[in-house]
């Protein structure tokens, strides 16, 4: 006989149901993370996100200007994007647009290349095309070159406004991007640089520091030393007509002997 302040079997009952339940809740968090209808899911689900996030820092984030391309980027990346000014020949500015068309670039609302100078304020990176050196524009007071005026022409309406790629090497004093430009023409990638020398609109670049080739040194040479030898570009020489007119053929200055001279001319003037 059990007195009537002391628990009974269902008290007992009870307690050994509440103990069970506990147990099996116990055993089920534990399991949670051991099964594999649940665990592989679950890992397949991270690894997939950081993955996504890692593609869209690599190559699907927008680099706005050169002060974003990450140090380690150069001699490894490229930069696909839109060109949006051109301006000596051989420099122009590129609106990055990582992706392309299939990243929406051209089609989606939210993803346009603004074609209005305030739009494209600090969003565009100045690109300086590698291993070439273009004639000189009349600027800071010095004359223009002959045909540097053609080379503006020409790499305008060869680049501006469309799509190009550029494998990047390094950011110059300037804070411009040195790098190797391509363009599509008719499905053919063509060297940017290459057309340059190619029709006498351009020079190799010669420095003492900071030239750029990639792997193409010896080609640039080969292709600059046709060019004079067809005399096209600024290798022209005066036509028969011209000469009968008085026209004397002159020795060509290039960019760097063009730059040279204005450089000692300044020195002197400052020590005078």
């Amino acid at each position: 006989m059990r007195w009537p302040w002391t628990g009974g079997e269902d008290d007992e009952k009870k307690s050994r149901s509440v103990s069970r339940v506990e147990s099996v809740k116990t055993t089920n968090w534990s399991s949670m993370f051991t099964e594999p209808r649940i665990l592989i899911p679950s890992l397949v689900f991270t690894a997939t996100s950081v993955s996504a996030i890692r593609v869209y820092k690599s190559y699907l984030r927008r680099i706005p200007s050169v002060n974003h391309i990450k140090p380690d980027y150069f001699r490894r990346r490229s930069l696909f994007g839109r060109v949006t000014s051109v301006g000596d020949a051989d420099n122009f500015r590129l609106f990055h647009t990582p992706g392309g068309r299939l990243a929406g670039w051209g089609w989606l609302p939210w993803k346009r290349v603004p074609t209005t100078r305030e739009g494209l304020v600090n969003k565009t990176i100045h690109i300086r095309i590698a291993g070439v050196d273009a004639p000189e524009l009349a600027h800071w007071g010095r004359e223009a070159q002959p045909f540097s005026k053609e080379a503006l022409d020409w790499l305008s309406e060869y680049i501006l406004h469309k799509r190009v790629r550029v494998k990047i090497y390094r950011r110059d004093q300037y804070g411009r991007v040195v790098g190797q430009v391509y363009v599509r023409k008719w499905l053919l990638r063509k060297d940017i640089g290459l057309e340059m020398l190619k029709i006498g609109l351009a020079t190799v670049y010669e420095a003492k520091t900071g030239s750029e080739y990639g792997e193409f040194e010896q080609l640039y040479r080969d292709t600059e030393e046709k060019a004079r030898k067809a005399k096209v570009g600024m290798w022209t020489k005066p036509t028969i007509l011209g000469r009968l007119r008085g026209e004397e053929a002159k020795a060509v200055e290039s960019p760097r002997d063009y730059k040279t001279r204005h450089a000692a001319a300044e020195k002197q003037k400052k020590s005078a």
